[in-house]
């Protein structure tokens, strides 16, 4: 059966909720709403009478605000929903208690420098990823740790980081079976040993299609399938085969004219007509769009008996949205372009739209003609796509995990290892084939795409929220190390730090959406940031419906919800607040200009018709315009001239595409009779 031909069930959490298996992974691209989908499958099920287990393994987790309950890194009962505990992998709590495992024995044996030698040995991002992933091996390869339970869920991290993790068993596994020193940048390889076992387990648990459910969770939109697709494709390669799809946020218009709704049912419309081949022979769920936000037990069980279809919405999305004033992305790239170099980095949480924000912004600085370097730190990014048919006009760059790793183990068995005995080169080897040798590559790459802004602007698309910190943080750390041997040491890894923190070279931008999480992460990001001695210039508040035109009453409400969340960034965190309104057209390749659209409080984005002086004819199109004052002019659609007048703003009553043409009488336009 076709993916466009499958039926929808009318309960599509309660279709996941009563075919679980004893474990159910969530993943898929940041910001497609695992954590929501995950969370209301547990409350599903643990209304249904089942014990259940939901945990999540994101380093930027906001499991706490979407269950509205307080968590840690052990299982805590969530009040309102009897059977149902969750709980946080915390990987700083988890990297302190690992340390302490592998340091505490040497306590009052050592002298203290040689502990703190190893403390600061084990201070690495690479001890807080396995020591995370010893906490996770432990909840799927250890089935007494989860036998009070029928069922544990896991809402993971975005793609990347996902696939990072799954891989981590063969990999210390592999680097265990083969090493011959004792010895790793983890500490004593006895250690790591001891898990070997659990290692396997997790590994044989992961390929159990009776034992776990992979639940592959996208937007209708063509980027949010194509990585799902390549998530499906890479799982599957490691041996996790069992697998279903879950299509969220499919919008329905309520009523036919809108050119909003329209658009928004036609973007979702066209996604599915291209949906990748391995996702077509998935099992696959349909989830509405809901109208208020799935937070709080309330909210999830709501979303838990969404049925398909339109949704309805109630009398007041139907009175008038006020936004609090913003700025531009137009604005914004103009007091960026006035340095004429620098870094500008987009950072937040998965599926906010830092892609396309910076792509958006690449763009627009090289088409003033300024040198522009774009490039990503995401291992599951794909800048290229946003840019389209763009693309050829820019210098664009993915750091590269696997080529990375590569060319730097090739530079230091040229440097370091040039005139070593055969013994010691056979140590550095192996001390390189270490899964962490790839922490210590991917930020030297780092630095040098950094160090390329002196000369020009460098658009840094990072990963999502909890990548990007730990980045930051093996940044203060190496630093630390560095300062203290410079011997060889690259100098753009010297500068890397103060470059960061240098308010003029570095200006970072914090995206997000006017919803509760989003904001809520975004907080928590700046303070992180702030710690670290970055404050980050401006925040901006993507794809937002009160700044759009629409009677749609759903979309009319969730702009409405949006204020508040709009206003709360302006008086509470933000320098500078960019607002950037939901666009009708897909923000790849030319469509990226629409992003750059007047976001100010005063403004809307809606359908209206214009009349142009230069070919005598009337035409459609979308525009900001303000509330009152003067209209401004627009490109005529048909011509290209700018010598154009707004004639009245559309209804639902005027034929999609605009007015007919002159002379039929339909409007006031010269020449109609």
């Amino acid at each position: 059966m076709s993916l466009l031909a499958e039926t929808t069930t009318p309960n599509a959490i309660g279709s996941i909720a009563t075919e679980a298996t004893n474990v159910l992974f969530f993943t898929g691209k940041g910001g497609v709403g695992k954590t929501s989908i995950a969370c209301a499958v547990a409350v599903a099920m643990a209304d249904a009478g089942r014990r259940v287990l939901l945990v999540s393994t994101d380093p930027a987790s906001n499991l706490d605000e979407v269950l509205a309950t307080a968590l840690s890194d052990k299982p805590r009962p969530v009040v309102g929903a009897p059977g149902l505990d969750a709980m946080n992998i915390d990987p700083e709590v988890a990297a302190a208690t690992y340390r302490e495992s592998m340091v505490g024995p040497y306590r009052g044996v050592l002298p203290d420098a040689a502990v703190a030698s190893m403390e600061e040995q084990l201070s690495g991002a690479c001890t807080v990823e396995i020591a995370a992933f010893n906490e996770f091996a432990g909840l799927v390869g250890d089935p007494a740790a989860t036998s009070g339970y029928d069922t544990v869920i896991f809402d993971t991290a975005p793609t990347g980081h996902t696939l990072r993790l799954l891989t981590l068993p063969s990999a210390w596994s592999e680097f265990i079976e083969t090493n011959t020193t004792g010895e790793s940048c983890l500490g004593p390889l006895a250690g790591l040993s001891a898990h070997r076992e659990l290692y396997a387990r997790t590994v044989d648990a992961l390929a159990d299609p009776t034992l776990t459910t992979l639940i592959l969770v996208s937007r209708p939109d063509v980027a949010s399938l194509k990585e799902a697709a390549r998530s499906s494709e890479e799982l599957r390669d490691l041996g996790v085969r069992n697998q279903r799809l879950v299509l969220n946020g499919l919008f329905s218009a309520t009523r036919s004219g809108d050119m909003i709704a329209d658009a928004l049912e036609k973007q979702g419309a066209d996604a599915l007509l291209k949906v990748p081949e391995a996702l077509s022979r998935l099992p696959r769920v349909d989830i509405p769009l809901v109208v208020l936000p799935p937070v709080g037990l309330e909210g999830l069980r709501r979303l838990a008996s969404a049925h398909s279809g339109p949704q309805t919405a109630p009398d007041s999305s139907f009175e008038p949205v006020q936004v609090a004033e913003t700025e531009s992305l137009r604005s914004l790239v103009d007091e960026i372009a006035q340095r004429g170099s620098g870094v500008v980095m987009t950072m937040g949480k998965g599926g906010v739209g830092k892609t396309t924000v910076a792509a958006a912004i690449a763009v627009e600085l090289a088409k003033r003609g300024l040198p522009v370097h774009l490039s990503t730190t995401d291992p599951a990014a794909h800048v290229v796509d946003a840019l389209g048919d763009l693309a050829a006009t820019l210098e664009v760059s993915r750091i590269d995990p696997e080529v990375e790793v590569a060319a730097y183990r090739e530079q230091v068995l040229a440097t370091a290892g040039k005139g070593l005995d055969p013994s010691a080169l056979a140590m550095l080897e192996e001390d390189l084939r270490s899964p962490c040798t790839e922490e210590i590559a991917i930020f030297r790459a780092f630095a040098r795409v950094v160090a390329r802004a002196a000369n020009g602007f460098v658009i840094l698309d990072t990963a999502p929220t909890g990548h990007t910190l730990l980045l930051i943080d093996s940044s203060e750390a190496y630093h630390r190390e560095v300062m203290r041997n410079t011997t060889d040491t690259p100098p753009e890894v010297l500068e890397l730090l103060p470059r960061l923190r240098d308010p003029d070279f570095t200006k970072v931008l914090i995206v997000t959406l006017a919803e509760a999480t989003p904001v809520s992460e975004a907080r928590r990001l700046q303070d992180d940031l702030v710690r670290a001695g970055i404050v980050p210039f401006a925040w901006v508040i993507n794809q937002s419906f009160a700044l759009v035109d629409t009677s749609d009453p759903v979309l009319r409400l969730r702009g409405a919800n949006e204020t508040r969340h709009i206003e709360h960034v302006i008086r509470d965190h933000a320098r500078h607040t960019v607002s950037i309104p939901w666009v009708p057209v897909p923000p790849v390749g030319e469509g990226l200009g629409a992003l750059l659209l007047v976001g100010a409080g005063d403004r809307r984005l809606g359908r209206h018709v214009y009349y142009c002086h230069g070919c005598d004819t009337s035409f459609e199109t979308m525009v900001e315009h303000r509330d009152s004052g003067v209209p401004e002019s627009v490109t005529c659609t048909r011509c290209g001239s700018q010598n154009t007048r707004m004639m009245y703003r559309a209804n639902d009553l005027t034929p999609i595409g605009g007015c007919c043409p002159p002379g039929t009488g339909c409007c006031g336009t010269p020449g109609s009779s």
